[in-house]
């Protein structure tokens, strides 16, 4: 009987088992990201849940294509497995794309309320609604150049709508862009008309809030035109935004289509609230009179391009300086404390010296001097009748000189006034007749 194997066993064995990207995409090593994305949206479409609810082989490929494509669709991870494998990519911190029209109700729930937490959820354009459009089985509606309409879209849905331009406004570039006045979520399409008649998905720009209104826009000006992916950054921002400050670029990429050939093209505003409908007005504008607009653009994206060449430089060089910092931040530290250790015994041992009373300090030296006294006295020999009788003397004498020295009090200086009188007011009878 085989034995349970342990959770990074079954990890290990999952690996060993994965399979090539480029092979599960059908694509070859340098091909080009609209290849690639155009591979894997046929792949999705083809092994979608939608319609393969009940084929569990049918559910494990489209993990396995949306794995792959996660892969190859970011430049860093690509760079990162054509040079190491999956080992030097993190599948735990792969973005899946959501389609909310195959959660159901429950699921829906759970995703409004992680968004609303401020969770980054990356929705995709339900297989609905692109097997739709890849049949031909969509209503288009005209759209005049300039014209500006304004609906309302149910979620999960799309309005399509064709604008045809000529040689001279291609020449001039294009825009379109979509905004909506209740803060709701959109994607902004751009479809490629197939031979069948049908349409296949590829350009695709999530909405962003600006202020009070939400808005999306895509520009084919006749040259190399970049979108930024805000998603690339967003759970990095959230895990560590000092890595995700050097990454913050990563997410400019040019896009697929930079110009358009004269003709009729396809655009769609794909509803993707969760609950409610969009209410939205979409605009086709010639960006001939946008020509300064247009010299500023492709002078700020030049500069975001030198940016972030610069920004993977600087982060080689801020990580090694980031190490010297550490180390430096923690010899000042060890530092302090030695030093503060140093002055406090210095204080402890100046203490010893002021701090002690001096009465105690003489005190101490009486006793010393009284034990001294009492020591020698003890070893000094008894002493003879004639010493006492001469130390007796000694004594008296010593009283009568301290009788004599002792002041007299008030009664005592009267009577010695008294005798000094009657000494000097003796009335001495003297025959002054008789010769002396």
């Amino acid at each position: 009987m085989p034995g349970h194997r342990s959770k990074s066993e079954k990890k290990d064995a999952d690996k060993q088992l994965r399979r090539d990207p480029y092979e599960v995409l059908g694509v070859l090593r340098n091909s080009t990201d609209q290849e690639i994305k155009s591979s894997y949206r046929k792949l999705a479409l083809k092994y979608h849940p939608d319609k393969t609810a009940n084929d569990p082989i049918a559910a494990d490929m489209f993990k396995e294509v949306t794995f792959s494509y996660n892969i190859l669709s970011d430049p860093e991870k690509r760079r990162q497995y054509d040079s190491a494998g999956f080992e030097a990519v993190e599948a735990e911190g792969q973005e899946l794309e959501l389609d909310l029209s195959s959660l159901g109700a429950v699921n829906t729930v759970f995703a409004a309320l992680f968004s609303k937490l401020g969770v980054p959820i990356k929705t995709s354009v339900s297989a609905t609604i692109l097997e739709e459009a890849l049949n031909g089985r969509v209503s288009v509606d005209p759209l005049i150049l300039g014209q500006a309409v304004s609906k309302k879209v149910e979620k999960q849905c799309a309005h399509f709508y064709a604008v045809t331009i000529t040689e001279e406004e291609v020449s001039a570039g294009l825009v379109c862009r979509v905004e909506s006045s209740s803060k709701s979520k959109f994607k902004l399409l751009y479809f490629d008309q197939e031979a069948n008649s049908g349409l296949s998905l590829a350009l695709q720009e999530d909405s962003r809030r600006t202020g009070k209104i939400t808005s999306a826009g895509m520009y084919f000006l006749g040259f190399p035109v970049y979108r930024l992916d805000h998603t690339v950054n967003s759970m990095a921002q959230a895990k560590d935004p000092e890595s995700a400050f050097f990454k913050k670029l990563d997410g400019f990429q040019q896009c697929e289509v930079t110009e358009l050939k004269a003709g009729t093209h396809v655009f769609a505003v794909y509803g993707d609230n969760f609950f409610k409908s969009v209410g939205y007005t979409i605009q086709v504008l010639c960006a001939a009179a946008f020509t300064q607009e247009k010299e500023d653009l492709r002078s700020v994206e030049a500069q975001i391009l030198t940016k972030r060449a610069e920004l993977s430089k600087f982060e080689t060089e801020y990580r090694e300086v980031l190490v010297q910092f550490t180390d430096m931040t923690s010899r000042y530290a060890q530092e302090m404390q030695s030093i503060d250790e140093l002055l406090k015994q210095r204080n402890e041992i100046h203490s010893a010296y002021t701090t002690i009373p001096l009465m105690k300090r003489s005190s101490s030296k009486s006793r010393l001097r009284k034990g001294s006294f009492k020591k020698s006295a003890a070893k000094a020999p008894a002493p003879t009748e004639r010493e006492e009788d001469e130390e007796e003397e000694e004594e008296e004498e010593e009283e009568s000189s301290r009788q004599k020295n002792k002041k007299p009090n008030t009664c005592d200086r009267s009577e010695t006034q008294k005798k000094k009188s009657k000494w000097f007011n003796l009335h001495l009878k003297l025959d002054k007749k008789k010769p002396c």
